[in-house]
């Protein structure tokens, strides 16, 4: 009772408007950010966020509209019970005046408490379109499976693939991405011959490799989260599915440009659809990918955007509000924001409050001994599908 109290107390101040803009120049705004920085599974997603959260404030400073940031960053191991604990004691101890949230998982089970104390929150990592239904203070900053995916079947579909087996895991984002495909590739005439979902925890690939080599597709759609992906392709390729001319496609995540170099040979060939490549071509991404391997020995992948991108969204929309950090005041700033980022053109649905960015067919190469996702065409401005805004 004493923690709700507490809330309905700081949202009311908040949404008062009682603070003058003098005060907001004085005060430190504090930015809490819930994501996994260990645990299985997830502990990259943590590693990726917080290299471009820091890369940001470092290239851009820790001050914005007269306003010092200092970020709070908590690991919620990807455990959606620790993100509610954390999320709510930043709030009611920490008096924290933004969020951050990683997977999905953690960001529904968050999206009570931001509502009800009315803090803008950023969704870093989160590619399901159901998110931002969940909250009005909730702005995507990170990437969305659906994008990927209804675009993944235009592309098949226009390239030969007529007979699709999709198999995805079984949680929020994997079945998104299954639907997003098969509603798109229906549409432009194709058929998917059967839609297999395997447990997120500890898959056994086996069985599902013979049922997709018992259907003999021309194609199969692949979705899991990035350290599943190279025990997939491997097993695919031990099994004599690779010679068997089955062409293996799906959302960017099944060849993350992380773990790209550790996937082995058998990745080459693979093609994706993604909203980053670390080999897209331009002056600002490679800025971006030297300085974040510089400065942590690793290759920047898509979920690094959602950091990046979400610390840039929060100090332009500050610029807006001269410093207000009012829940209302900043998501009104961020709908509509438009932006050059290392992906490319970004920018906020004013209606959803989703990413809306470019998603670059992106196939596995091998340059200079190393495996990149090269890009190698461009569908531009491309928002979430599942809320009708792709036709």
């Amino acid at each position: 009772m004493l923690r709700r109290a507490v809330l309905k107390g700081v949202a009311a101040t908040a949404a008062s408007g009682f603070f003058a803009p003098a005060v907001f120049a004085q005060s430190v705004l504090k930015m809490g950010v819930s994501m996994p920085m260990t645990g299985a599974g997830f502990s990259a997603v943590g590693r990726q966020l917080q290299a471009a959260i820091k890369l940001y404030m470092q290239q851009h400073g820790d001050t914005v509209a007269g306003r010092k940031i200092d970020v709070v960053m908590r690991d919620d191991a990807g455990v959606a019970d620790n993100a509610h604990r954390l999320v709510q004691e930043m709030i009611v101890n920490d008096k924290v005046d933004i969020c951050g949230i990683g997977i999905t998982p953690t960001a529904l089970a968050i999206a009570p408490l931001v509502t009800e104390a009315r803090k803008a929150t950023l969704v870093m990592s989160s590619g399901a379109s159901i998110t931002t239904t969940k909250s009005p203070y909730f702005v995507r900053a990170g990437f969305l499976l659906s994008q990927q995916s209804w675009i993944m079947a235009e592309w098949a579909a226009k390239n030969g693939s007529k007979r699709v087996v999709t198999l995805v895991n079984e949680w929020a984002p994997g079945i998104e991405a299954e639907t997003a495909f098969k509603t798109r590739f229906t549409q432009v005439g194709g058929a998917v011959m059967e839609s297999i979902r395997i447990p997120l925890a500890n898959p056994d690939f086996a069985p599902f490799l013979q049922r997709i080599a018992d259907l003999k597709p021309d194609t199969g759609f692949i979705y899991f989260p990035g350290t599943q992906a190279p025990i997939f392709a491997k097993q695919f390729a031990e099994r004599g599915l690779a010679q068997s001319g089955i062409k293996i496609i799906g959302p960017g995540d099944l060849t993350t440009d992380d773990n790209l170099n550790d996937m082995g040979d058998q990745m080459i060939g693979i093609i994706t659809a993604g909203p980053y490549s670390a080999a897209h071509n331009s002056a600002l991404n490679k800025t971006y990918v030297a300085a974040i391997e510089k400065a942590n020995n690793f290759r920047p992948d898509f979920v690094s955007l959602g950091g990046y991108d979400g610390m840039h969204l929060l100090y332009e929309s500050l610029k807006k509000t001269g410093g207000n950090a009012d829940g209302d005041a900043l998501i009104a700033a961020m709908k509509g924001m438009a932006w050059e980022s290392p992906r490319g053109p970004i920018s906020i649905d004013p209606d959803t409050r989703d990413i809306v960015n470019n998603i670059y067919i992106r196939k596995v190469e091998k340059i200079n001994g190393q495996l990149w996702n090269t890009e190698f065409e461009t569908f531009a401005a491309v928002k979430d599908p599942m809320k009708g805004g792709v036709k």
